[in-house]
């Protein structure tokens, strides 16, 4: 069974640092492409940023510069170290695990809320 947990989430002023923890199981982790999404109130899900099986990485505009994604496959764990937060960048966030073969293959966490707010 396939599970994707993520954590981190929270309640932060604008301006700070929140770093979300994305934890697999039951999937062959380093071959898999991770990514985080986002979705706010009213809005469509959004990438935010991806890394690639092999460290490649792709950013949303909307937040390079402030968000890193990294990977630890000894850990099966996926990173978004979030920096110089924004109101804007309030919604839940959503791990998300994919790799092609013949078709694409997906699967989701549950999500974390991540508010930010004075």
């Amino acid at each position: 069974q396939v599970q994707l947990v993520e954590s981190g989430g929270g309640l932060v002023q604008p301006g700070g640092s929140l770093r979300l923890s994305c934890a697999a199981s039951g999937i062959m982790f380093s071959t898999y492409a991770m990514a985080w999404y986002r979705q706010a109130p009213g809005k469509q899900r959004e990438l935010v940023a991806l890394i690639s099986s092999g460290g490649t990485l792709n950013y949303a505009d909307s937040v390079k510069g402030r968000f890193f994604i990294s990977r630890d496959n000894a850990k099966n764990t996926v990173y978004l170290q979030m920096n110089s937060l924004k109101p804007e960048d309030t919604a839940v966030y959503y791990c998300n695990a994919y790799q092609w073969a013949g078709i694409r293959i997906d699967y989701w966490g549950q999500g974390t809320q991540v508010t930010v707010s004075s």
